[in-house]
This record gives structure tokens, sequence and C-alpha cells, in this order.
């Protein structure tokens, strides 16, 4: 957990930035949301090249399994040796699915925490906040201790609760106050708190659409990548089916419990992802890599034969291999 404390705590000053600039949190989960892209963008482009290269071996995978069904040490060889000769990596997709999970944590550690994550005012002063925060008349905290801090900091929405606790007011300058406060309105997003948490408002209100949007968005993506990848997919590994089959539901499952901050990230991130597969998979198709693999390998061949130096042969041995040569010689 501290480890993901950190990530919350490096990923809240970008946040906090693209927050300084559009003063509305979920502008700035959307600009967080394209840089983090941008970054494991190459990541991004060599899953692709993976799995097209996995559809291109198909066939070859499949006669390797057919001619070594009794040997599996030996057809994991000859699956080993397929893949360093055609510089195809059976791995490749796994890291661009387990960067953007511990995005995603670092992400909800930033929204959970965000005094000290987001803000990063002082722990110790926002550790004695939140203890005093319990005892001012007529407020009621929520009984999970992760989200006090989001407690504390809608707290500042609401001058009347915070003037009756000059010791609150004690333990921020005057600056972290006017910065609590800023950022305490800017949470709002049509309608919606990001600071809310679908699951306390019932299974039937609209906060239920945070859910929704990031189960629809996310089978969307995973069923693109596996639509223009279906020959590979059959092949990949543990963490490809993971997020092909579970992703979707897990995302729905933890956005009902998380603030909704998490849930708009995760469905921004999923339409980007959508996205992004439909773009790489007609740059990276196993069609395109066939044919530019079958074009270097012809330039590769019209070089070789380049480098080879032509003989003449002497003018005697050209006369004389011409089948006239003997008889003109005889007269």
């Amino acid at each position: 957990m501290q480890i993901f404390g950190f990530l919350g705590y490096f990923l809240g000053y970008i946040l906090w930035i693209a927050f300084s600039l559009f003063k509305n949190f979920g502008l700035a989960i959307i600009v967080f949301t394209v840089l983090v892209k941008l970054v494991i963008l190459p990541f991004s482009i060599k899953q692709q090249k993976s799995m097209a290269g996995q559809a291109r071996l198909a066939k070859k995978q499949k006669e390797l399994r057919e001619k070594y069904a009794n040997n599996r040490q030996l057809l994991q060889e000859e699956m080993n040796k397929l893949y360093e000769k055609e510089g195809v990596k059976p791995m490749g997709g796994c890291l661009t699915t387990i960067v953007p999970m511990l995005v995603l944590f670092g992400v909800f550690y930033a929204v959970a925490y965000p005094l000290t994550n987001t803000l990063h005012l002082n722990s110790d002063a926002v550790n004695t906040a939140v203890s005093y925060m319990s005892k001012i008349p007529g407020y009621v905290v929520n009984t999970n201790p992760t989200y006090h801090q989001i407690a504390l900091l809608d707290l500042f929405k609401y001058d009347h609760f915070i003037n009756a606790s000059p010791t609150i007011q004690s333990l921020f300058s005057p600056d972290d106050i006017s910065m609590i406060h800023t950022f305490s309105d800017g949470f709002g997003l049509f309608g919606f708190d990001l600071l809310s948490i679908p699951a306390d408002h019932g299974f039937w209100s609209w906060y239920l659409l945070f859910p929704a949007l990031c189960l629809v968005a996310n089978i969307g993506s995973q069923f693109i990548m596996t639509k223009v990848n279906s020959n590979a997919m059959g092949q990949q590994q543990g963490c490809m089916k993971f997020a092909l089959y579970l992703l979707p539901l897990f995302s729905a499952y933890i956005t009902y419990s998380v603030p909704s901050a998490l849930g708009f990230y995760w469905f921004i991130s999923a339409v980007i992802s959508l996205i992004q597969s439909i773009v790489l998979s007609k740059l990276f198709s196993p069609v395109k890599l066939i044919a530019n693999s079958e074009a270097r390998h012809a330039a590769l061949m019209f070089e070789n034969e380049a480098k080879v130096p032509y003989v003449y042969a002497p003018r005697e041995t050209v006369e004389a291999g011409k089948p006239n040569a003997a008889k003109k010689k005889k007269k």
C-alpha cells in the first residue's frame, strides 16, 4: 500500500497542475489520462506488434503443436526458436496491462487522499484536522477512514462548519485554506460530485452511470482488440485473458464502491484505449506485417545479389563453348 501511496503522491502533482489550468477535476482527469496514454504509447505499439506477430505465426505454431504433441519440453523449445527467428515476443502485451493498473491505483490514492497526495499539504496538520473534524457539532463523519480526507475537503464547502472550528483553521495558512476552498469547489461535473461514492447513493441512483459506463467502455475496448487480433488472442498469456474477461466486470464493481472521480478516469481511459486499439490495428495489422516482412526479404535478396561480382569469361572460353566452334577449327 505504501508503494501505491507513493505513486498517488507523485501522480497528484500532475493532477494538481492540470486542475490549476482548468479549475475542474473532471477536465484535469481527461488531460491526465491523455498524458498517461501518450507515455505508454510505445508499449501499446509493441503490444499490437506482438499480437499481430502471433497472428502471423498462427499456422506455424499449429504445425509445431501437431508435430510435438507428445513432447511439451521440445515443443516449448521449438516455439522459442520460432519467436526468436521471427522477432516476436509472446509476453509483449502484458506490460500495457500492468502499467495502466498501477496508474489506476495511483489515481485512487490521489483521489482518496486529496489533501496530502494532490494538494501536498502537511500530513501532520491534515491528520490533526481529521481528528478534530469528528468533534464538530452536527457533522457526521464517514466511518471509513480511507475517505476522511475527502470528508474534510468536502467540509470546506460549508463555511459554518469550518468557522465553528478555529482549531482546523489554525492548522493551515491562509493560502492553504484558499487553495483547499478552490479545490473543493472543482469536483462538479454535469451535475455529479466526483467525490461522491455511487454505493452511498443507492443502486438506482444516477451515480450508477459511472460503473455502467466503465463496464460498457471496457467491454468495447476488449471486444475491438479481440476482433482485430482474433488469430492471436487464442494464444495470449494469462495477463491478456484477465484483461479480456475480468477487467470490465472488475471495473464496474470497483467504480461502484469508490469515489466517482476514479470511475470517470477509468471510463476516459477505456474510451481512449478503444480509439487507440482501432488506430493501431490499422497501422500494425497481421496483413501489413506479412507484407512488410516479404518486402524486406525481397529487398535483402536483391541487395545480396547486387553484392555478388559479375565474372566475365575469357573470349576463348566463350568461343569454345559455342556449338560451331569445333567445326570452324576443322575447316
